[in-house]
């Protein structure tokens, strides 16, 4: 009887033991599955959103001020200046490839946040370093009076190595982190998968309160010309997120790398070629599936079979030689593919399209850098005595991401919730994405009118044309404020979107997907320009964006914005109808359930 109690006991102990693991294939940083009390959740999360929010003061600490220590400090022209500082800011986002590459493929993403966040220091610490004992000569220049001295080429070439060191390491490191944030949370446990949608709410959030701190304070200190008091503050951030992220260990949750998704892909490609003739049944199950008893792929869910793409399948379609193959222990992977490795394939091409339609949003998110510090420094920019920097206008962008991430998790997705049918989780990513590039068509056409106006009450003799219109500055906070609420519908909708759908051995590389539209909004906005201004400026006009915008038509361009933007939607809405979202399955053979997302 004695006996009978404790075996009783025994598998009631081992079946709570397992209920309390995580369903999603974590794993606690000793290789053993993840405990839920244990591991992960917001404990795991608030660590990294410190840490983000750090790490971004101290990247925009150095990169917000940068093209003014290239002018300033290493006396360059303002066209090098901007083009150096133009590379250098692609290279950031190429850098994410990489970093997204090595945390999927071999390293997982603990490991790659980790090693790039070294990375990081070490360049913030040598630039902090050479600009103090090199650079900064004499003693208290690189403000605008006083002029800094010649620099030998080992100089010079020590602050590029410097720089390209903090491009390599905030590059390799901002993919993973966000979707390591993600991994914290189980999104098959009912309370854990809401938490982990608000997460990339939250760490946006983060990312940009860690961005004000540098556009404001840092960039005092730096623009009076204490350069080297500024290196050394992001350095010291930078140092504290790095111990920061390394003393939760114990608590993180982890995902083990799937090995390179380079050779899955071209093993699906090759196969389906291969066998281009074969026709294919409409029956599923002559399509190659990993056995019952491995139920996951390198530990990462199962994806089920949907219906397009059909030529890839014939990767997975079982011919008379595959089954030959099959007698041995794991058949030709170039001959053969199991059915979830050709849905990865599948997955990739069904999101490109999405991924195409934000890269006209980052360029008019990139408006904000540029163009609407051009107009803003063409305005009225002091307060009785007191002179507002035109770049310090994004601070009101920064607020209104803060207010409208209050106003959508505490009001409109509760709201949303309330009016559809019982079990709806409010608006999808897709419908919010869509939101977020009407807000910006809104965004552009307010900043048209305002330059409209500001042309109105300009003087348009105007050489230098820094304050040379009467209209004050304030009257861009609507164009920032719609920049800042398309963020939250856009790049948080991106971030959950692409962490969502990518399979789970490809979570780094769909973060990175949202670095390179912005990287490519860049480079499109500047061939956008150059070729407006080769078209306007024919005849001898002085062209929509002169040098004196008191003499051009800025809100033309503008406007051209809101309208590829619009056109940009209407797109949008026609790839969002087409797309079908990832099935996957639960761990060991559990229906995922899921909705189709739609617009």
């Amino acid at each position: 009887m004695a006996c009978l109690s404790l075996d009783i006991l025994s598998k009631g102990k081992l079946k709570e033991e397992e209920e309390s693991r995580t369903q999603d294939g974590s794993v606690d940083f000793q290789g053993r599955p993840a405990i839920r009390g244990k591991s992960g959740n917001w404990v795991a999360g608030f660590i990294i959103l410190l840490n983000q929010g750090l790490a971004t003061l101290a990247f925009f600490g150095v990169g917000v001020n940068l093209v003014l220590f290239l002018t300033r400090v290493l006396q360059q022209n303002n066209a090098d200046a901007a083009n150096n500082v133009s590379k250098w800011t692609g290279t950031v986002y190429i850098f994410s490839l990489v970093g997204a590459f090595l945390s999927d493929s071999y390293w997982g993403r603990y490991k790659t946040c980790a090693i790039f966040q070294v990375i990081f220091v070490i360049g913030l610490a040598s630039l902090s370093l050479s600009s103090y004992l090199f650079l900064i000569r004499p003693k208290g220049c690189g403000d605008e009076q006083t002029p800094c001295g010649g620099h030998s080429n080992m100089e010079i070439g020590l602050f590029y190595i410097s720089i390209y060191l903090v491009a390599l390491g905030n590059g390799g490191y901002q993919p993973n982190i966000a979707t390591f944030g993600a991994d914290q949370f189980d999104e098959e446990h009912p309370r854990e998968g809401h938490s982990k949608v608000a997460f990339f709410s939250y760490f946006y959030l983060a990312l940009n309160l860690g961005e004000l701190f540098s556009n404001t304070i840092l960039v005092y200190f730096e623009d009076e010309g204490m350069w080297a008091l500024g290196f050394w503050a992001s350095t010291a951030s930078a140092f504290l997120a790095l111990v920061l992220f390394l003393g939760g260990i114990p608590r993180y949750r982890h995902f083990r790398p799937s090995g390179n998704p380079f050779f899955r892909f071209c093993q699906v490609l090759v196969s389906a070629i291969n066998k281009w003739k074969i026709e294919i049944p409409e029956e599923e199950q002559e399509l190659y599936d990993l056995d019952a008893n491995d139920c996951s792929m390198n530990g990462n869910r199962k994806i089920l079979h949907t219906h397009g793409f059909k030529f890839l399948d014939r990767a997975a379609f079982i011919s008379s030689r595959d089954m030959d193959d099959q007698r041995q222990i794991h058949p030709n992977p170039w001959r053969l593919c199991p059915i979830t490795q050709v849905e990865e394939v599948k997955c990739i091409l069904r999101l490109l399209p999405i991924w195409l339609c934000t890269i006209i949003y980052s360029v008019v998110f990139t408006q904000m850098a540029s163009l609407f510090v051009e107009q803003g420094a063409a305005m009225k920019i002091t307060v009785s005595n007191f002179r507002i920097p035109p770049a310090s206008m994004s601070s009101f962008d920064i607020l209104s991401v803060a207010i409208f991430i209050f106003l959508y998790r505490r009001v409109l997705d509760p709201l949303v919730s309330r009016t559809r049918k019982k079990g709806s989780k409010g608006l999808t990513e897709l419908q919010r994405m869509g939101i977020g590039l009407v807000i910006a068509i809104l965004a552009m056409v307010s900043a048209g009118i305002v330059e409209c106006y500001r042309l109105k009450y300009a003087n348009s003799d105007c050489l230098h044309c820094e304050g040379s219109s009467s209209l004050s500055i304030f009257w861009q906070i609507p164009q920032y404020a719609f920049i800042g609420a398309s963020e939250v519908f856009m790049y948080v909708g991106q971030l959950e979107f692409f962490n969502a759908q990518t399979p789970d051995g490809l979570k780094s590389f769909g973060s990175a997907l949202c670095m390179t539209s912005i990287s490519l909004g860049n480079y499109v906005s500047s061939l956008l320009v150059t070729m407006v201004m080769k078209i306007s400026t024919e005849d001898h006009m002085a062209g929509w964006i002169p040098g004196n915008l008191n003499r051009g038509h800025l809100d033309r361009f503008y406007f051209l914005l809101a309208a590829l933007t619009t056109v940009d939607f209407l797109v949008y809405i026609v790839c969002a109808k087409w797309y079908k979202c990832i099935k996957l399955e639960s761990k060991c053979g559990e229906d995922e359930q899921q909705q189709q997302l739609q617009v």
